[in-house]
């Protein structure tokens, strides 16, 4: 009988929260010396559980299974953030670990190939999903060479530099055997708190959410804040206010719960008390699981920069974009090995839902099945010290996703 052994399954975590530990939290940043430190010792639990372990030129750890495929793939990222927790990534990892132990440890699942993942850079220390998108890259795609040439730290560290001093430099990237690898499982925490408010263990992901960015500028005139009347003054900081509070209008009528929008920054100039702000700047995110719904924020914004402009006083301009991500559907034959394990474990504990945070998944679903369960976040935190998931949804989520491993795998042999 399949079996998790939760007090090694808690170990493993505890242990891996030792690389880097902080508080309560964990500072891990890719290629850092202490997560080059996690990654040798992921690549010795990796080889006790049976698998041939090792980190490739980018310091993606992978551990493959001996056993011949169908192959299913078990992964997520163990690099944090600045001010990061412990289980953000980490646990899908270790879910992986523990689940290829459990496989080799019962007779009914031993003969399966289960290969296990820690990508390296999901967190963007360098550049964002650098891992999974050099795991995925096809024949003569230059992104991720290029990523290597060219990416650097906040501290200015180039990404090249880096894995010279983590001596990967000359060792190979590992690639997707197209072959061999069928289907990918991430087990992640849900990292916003809608399962716990809905009293709910599990939760199965049906989409990753599309994002758009945008930097906004608006420019008025500068002007001494004492002797400038409020009638005549081109405000630019005060045509920004004006404007989230029409957009926030706009794009409510267009949302539906799960859709989320941001004003992550705001800068003005001068930024001085005595001064009308001639300029003002506003970095704006909108995420949702639609990719229609984001296209009709897109053109409702375009609209409301136009009848912004056309008044007097204060412009708006859209100053720059970065790509936009499609949402990215997770494969519905592995949603349903999911929810028939949480169900068979956990009856009416789970429900399906859309990620509203980008996850190794989205690239790696462009060249096979993806999938993603998720535990609850309590408080909903997380990307910060305090993040924590209960003991219980711990060992429960790894318990489904070992049974819908299993089941994914036997539908790849049936």
């Amino acid at each position: 009988m399949l079996k998790i052994d939760s007090s090694r399954l808690l170990g493993d975590l505890r242990t891996l929260r030792s690389f880097g530990a902080t508080g309560p939290g964990v500072v891990r940043l890719s290629l850092s010396p202490v997560d080059m430190e996690a990654r040798r010792w992921l690549v010795e639990r990796m080889t006790d559980a049976g698998l041939d372990a090792s980190i490739d030129g980018v310091g993606t750890v992978l551990g493959r299974s001996r056993n011949a495929g169908p192959a299913l793939l078990i992964g997520s990222h163990t690099d944090t953030q600045p001010t990061g927790g412990w289980l953000d990534g980490a646990l899908g990892v270790i879910y992986g670990i523990e689940i290829a132990r459990a496989f080799a440890e019962c007779d009914e699942t031993k003969h399966f190939a289960l290969d296990v993942a820690s990508w390296i850079d999901e967190e963007g220390t360098f550049a964002g999903f650098l891992g999974s998108r050099s795991f995925v890259a096809n024949a003569g795609d230059a992104s991720v060479d290029a990523s290597i040439r060219t990416a650097r730290s906040r501290e200015g560290v180039l990404l090249a530099d880096a894995l010279k001093s983590a001596g990967l430099a000359d060792v190979p990237r590992v690639r997707i055997d197209a072959s061999r690898h069928k289907a990918y499982l991430e087990p992640h925490i849900e990292q916003g708190g809608r399962l716990e408010a809905r009293g709910k263990s599990l939760g199965v992901v049906t989409t990753i959410v599309g994002i758009r960015e945008l930097t906004l500028r608006f420019t008025g005139q500068r002007n001494h804040a004492g002797t400038t009347p409020m009638s005549i003054r081109r405000d630019a900081g005060a045509g920004l206010v004006a404007f989230i509070a029409r957009m926030n209008d706009a794009f409510g009528q267009l949302a539906d719960a799960d859709t989320v929008w941001t004003v992550g920054r705001i800068e003005l100039d001068p930024g001085s008390f005595s001064v009308v702000p001639g300029r003002a700047e506003m970095s704006l995110q909108f995420r949702d699981a639609s990719a229609a719904r984001l296209d009709a924020m897109e053109r409702a914004l375009a609209a409301l920069i136009d009848d912004f402009n056309a008044r007097d006083g204060v412009c708006v301009e859209i100053a720059s974009s970065e790509p936009p991500e499609q949402p990215v559907v997770m494969d519905a034959a592995l949603q349903a090995h999911l929810a028939n394990a949480a169900e068979a474990l956990a009856p009416g504990q789970w429900e399906r839902m859309p990620s509203g945070a980008s996850h190794d998944a989205q690239v790696i679903a462009h060249r096979v099945p993806a999938s993603m369960l998720f535990v609850p976040s309590i408080g909903g935190v997380s990307h910060d010290f305090i993040e924590d998931t209960a003991e219980a949804h711990i060992v429960l989520g790894c318990e489904v996703a070992a049974r819908a491993a299993a089941d994914m795998l036997r539908a790849m042999h049936a």
